[in-house]
């Protein structure tokens, strides 16, 4: 990997933490900020390069989130910013809808080229991945003339009306904002670490869920089947092998629409171009947004196209969808990603992960699950001697490794997961310093 960083690659706590600067500007949000805006960091950002965010106060941080997995190739990627400033430089906006530009139609081509399935393609571009979700729902109804969506447990898929109701996990993302949109079914998914019985294939997991739909709400009825091929909010959850073919097969059988929701697990993320192509599904439409641009906001659905071309003329789009300096962000990104071999990057980072916190687990009863692909791992805690989820213990270990200046996230249905989502371009020697702080919090706080 060739990288060329702008800030020094070291870990750096200047004086107290939060500094005096960050701590103003905490004042100055309290009396400005919604309160529903919440942050993980009590920092705030002044500059960003490679694995380390500089805050106002000049502490230097290790950075684990990429902004839940959006910074791919870095916050300020040299290549990307100078694709941004030249666009910005021509025109910001017309809106596709009224005048339209290349770029778009080159980042629709270039999607058609790296995405699953070599049927015929067509995309559209929308501004998050909720977005992208509600209009690869939009798609299926019209195709199918169905109306039912089918979700999983642990899944998250956005906050807009419909999205919330896709997503499985109340609170914060659902509570009090109801009526959510009608005509949604949740079905059991393959968590392989929960599994009552341990020894349950993928596909028999699969038969599990398939059998569910058929008895409540039957094959026939159904508009489109939507999955994580990894879970990400849920708990960086891989399905057990065999899921998400079978789940995919049978959709096929009764004419369903089969969903892949890529926003978070897709562009390099989990060692290949998308989470699907690990075991070579074929979803007839992808969603994608975070690691698509670079940190500029963008999404889209990628799919088969005699389904997206179903909908007629003016049913797709949105005012800022597909926004032209964003697609130059993401054309730039994703040829940064083929230049640098950001996946296999992701590969490097997942062995890595594995050979130090598979030997943890060993001697730490508590961690009870140690599991993803690439760089979209994972650490789930329990009381020690069972499965029962340690929210606590999870907590103290982000605060610890936080207050050591390193930036972890936590998730998970029951909050007690740790996920790590580094950016692909950080170097071996930051991320095995970022790696000791982690192990250490863990053994302070876990053993």
């Amino acid at each position: 990997m060739d990288v060329t960083y702008r800030i020094e690659q070291k870990r750096k706590l200047e004086g107290p933490f939060p500094g005096p600067k960050s701590q103003e500007l905490t004042a100055r949000r309290a009396k400005a900020i919604a309160a529903g805006v919440a942050s993980t960091l009590p920092v705030y950002a002044a500059d960003v390069d490679g694995g380390i965010i500089v805050d106002v106060d000049g502490n230097q941080l290790i950075d684990l989130g990429s902004g839940i997995a959006v910074t791919t190739v870095g916050a300020s990627n040299q290549a990307v910013a100078k694709a941004v400033a030249e666009q910005a430089q021509r025109f910001t906006h017309t809106c596709f809808m009224v005048a339209p530009y290349e770029g778009y139609i080159a980042l629709a081509e270039k999607l058609a080229a790296i995405t699953p399935g070599t049927f015929e393609k067509r995309a559209a571009f929308f501004n998050s991945g909720s977005e992208a979700v509600e209009n690869a729902v939009k798609v299926a109804r019209v195709a199918t003339g169905r109306q039912a969506v089918v979700a999983f447990d642990h899944a998250y898929h956005g906050r807009t009306n419909l999205t919330m109701g896709l997503t499985a996990k109340a609170a914060p993302y659902k509570r009090g904002f109801g009526p959510l949109a009608p005509e949604i079914y949740r079905m059991p998914m393959s968590y392989p670490f929960r599994e009552e019985n341990p020894n349950i294939s993928g596909k028999e997991a699969a038969e599990r869920a398939i059998l569910a739909m058929e008895k409540q709400i039957g094959g026939d009825q159904i508009a489109a089947i939507i999955i994580e091929p990894i879970q990400g909010e849920g708990g960086f959850i891989v399905p057990a092998t065999g899921f998400l073919p079978r789940i995919a097969e049978w959709a096929k059988e009764n004419g369903i629409v089969f969903v892949a929701d890529e926003v978070q697990a897709g562009f390099a993320r989990s060692g290949a171009w998308f989470a699907s192509d690990i075991e070579d599904i074929e979803p007839d439409i992808i969603t994608v947004a975070k690691g698509i641009a670079g940190g500029m906001p963008l999404s889209g659905i990628i799919g088969r196209a005699e389904l997206i071309d179903s909908v007629h003329g003016g049913g797709l789009g949105g005012t800022y969808g597909g926004n032209p300096v964003a697609v130059a962000a993401a054309l730039e990104s994703i040829k940064f990603m083929e230049e640098q071999d950001l996946a296999g990057r992701a590969r490097e980072i997942e062995e890595l992960f594995f050979t130090r916190f598979t030997a943890l687990q060993s001697e730490i009863p508590a961690l009870g699950d140690v599991r993803g692909r690439g760089a979209m791992v994972a650490l789930e805690f329990v009381k020690a001697g069972g499965k029962q989820p340690d929210a606590a213990v999870t907590k103290a270990i982000a605060d610890e490794c936080l207050a050591q200046g390193v930036l972890i996230l936590t998730c998970g249905t029951y909050g007690n997961v740790v996920r790590l989502l580094p950016p692909l371009v950080i170097g071996d020697e930051l991320l095995a310093d970022a790696f000791n702080v982690l192990e250490a919090a863990i053994r302070k706080h876990a053993a």
